[in-house]
């Protein structure tokens, strides 16, 4: 199962090289990002990996797309609400 989820994940999310590729397009490193943000490059490349929704924020504002779009497997995980069904 575990196996299945992450390659659904990889087919919602822009892969890492995308985002990377996407910021040196519009002129940006992760190094000159986080330097202009006062973030450590460690913190801001941490977002690439796993969810940190203020890095994440400020890498899609560099790049012009929203982050519900760059990393759409997490915001679905992160919105998602179970619903019951029948009786108790």
């Amino acid at each position: 199962m575990g196996v299945l989820n992450e390659t659904k994940k990889a087919a919602t999310d822009w892969h890492r090289a995308d985002i990377i590729a996407a910021l040196k397009k519009n002129g940006w490193s992760l190094r000159s990002l986080a330097e202009e943000c006062d973030l450590s490059y460690s913190t801001l490349k941490s977002a690439l990996d796993k969810s940190y929704p203020k890095c994440e924020r400020i890498i899609a504002n560099a790049i012009g797309v929203p982050p519900e779009v760059i990393w759409a497997g997490r915001f679905a995980q992160r919105n998602f609400r179970p619903t019951l069904s029948g009786k108790f």
